[in-house]
């Protein structure tokens, strides 16, 4: 007991002695701190908000939610006419009706797209091409992750299917409608995951060695891959492609992983390190909007800026699986060996 009263007291003398200006002091730097590191986690913003895309038509897959709906949300601020691509007809048009009241932008649509199915892709091309007659901007955003291994009736691996392969298809079903736009792009997000893919020859789909996460990785590799040679077969044309990693944010994409209440509450406090939806979003637009990338293609981009392809990791510059994809993903998309791509 005298002991713990003596620490008492030397505790006491101390706090007499220390200044309450240092208190002050000390919560302003830690304050600092961490405003400097959410700026840095942030990452790049794309700061040009006074550009417009007035007359502009814009398709945005998975634009319900997260950075899909954010992004959905700038386009429309900046008056572009734009179609949200979606499973969900229901929280399509929430997200729209949302969109509409917070820009004042009616004209947002919904439109039914499911792309577990390339006949969906099709589908919503050929009801597209009724509407429109050009196309400005294609962002490929939807994604899932973490689900369990099946193959779908086209013969493809869901999630490189969901991921990849129906965005890779609706890129060529669209391409004649990007063409008729002044200036046609195509914004693939990808992810940073890309880096972990592993593709083999011998087993694209998986099927000898499977992970829910590989397979995300996989997928997000083939976006990658693809778009390089897009890039080339579009050289000389109107019409751009490039990819992207958006970042670590916390959207729905995880919903999947059906993680148990105390472990989301034990890792709650790593959300510090994650990105905002909105600041995750600053890449894609940028990509959509800004009239300085209008000649960049084939590019990979990460905080707003282009990723040098010399710093591209693992299997995103190997050039033998980089056309096995491409030729693959031809073969399951079943695009026809004429396709004219200029």
């Amino acid at each position: 007991m005298e002991l713990y009263n003596n620490l008492s007291e030397q505790i006491t003398l101390l706090r007499e002695r220390i200044p309450v200006e240092n208190y002050i002091f000390g919560a302003g730097i830690t304050a600092m701190g961490f405003y400097f590191c959410r700026k840095y986690i942030e990452g790049g913003q794309f700061q040009k908000d006074h550009l417009r895309m007035d007359g502009k038509v814009v398709i945005i897959t998975g634009a319900n939610t997260g950075i899909g709906k954010e992004t959905a949300l700038d386009l429309a601020r900046r008056n572009a006419k734009i179609y949200l691509a979606c499973r969900d007809y229901d929280r399509c048009e929430s997200a729209r009706e949302e969109i509409v009241q917070a820009t004042g932008n009616t004209k947002v649509y919904n439109r039914h797209l499911d792309l577990n199915t390339l006949d969906s892709v099709r589908e919503f091309v050929e009801e597209f091409s009724k509407e429109e007659k050009h196309l400005d901007v294609l962002i490929n955003n939807a994604g899932v992750l973490y689900l369990p291994h099946s193959i779908t009736k086209d013969g493809c691996e869901t999630t490189l299917q969901v991921n990849h392969l129906s965005h890779f298809l609706l890129s060529h079903l669209l391409l004649d409608h990007l063409k008729r736009a002044p200036q046609g792009r195509i914004v693939n997000v990808s992810s940073i995951g890309y880096a972990s893919g592993k593709i083999k020859k011998d087993d694209l789909h998986l099927q000898k060695k499977f992970g829910k996460l590989q397979a995300y990785y996989n997928s997000k590799l083939a976006q990658v891959l693809t778009t390089q040679i897009f890039a080339k077969k579009l050289e000389g044309t109107n019409v751009t492609v490039n990819s992207l990693h958006p970042g670590a944010i916390k959207t729905e994409i995880w919903r999947n992983m059906n993680i148990s209440k105390p472990v989301i509450w034990i890792l709650s406090p790593l959300t510090f390190f994650t990105k905002s939806v909105k600041s995750g979003a600053q890449t894609t637009i940028r990509l959509a909007v800004d009239p300085d990338l209008s000649t960049v293609s084939g590019k990979y981009f990460s905080d707003c800026e282009e990723v040098p392809d010399k710093k591209l990791k693992g299997q995103g510059r190997d050039e033998d699986i980089r056309d096995f994809v491409w030729n693959e993903s031809i073969r399951l998309a079943k695009i026809p060996s004429d396709f004219r791509y200029k």
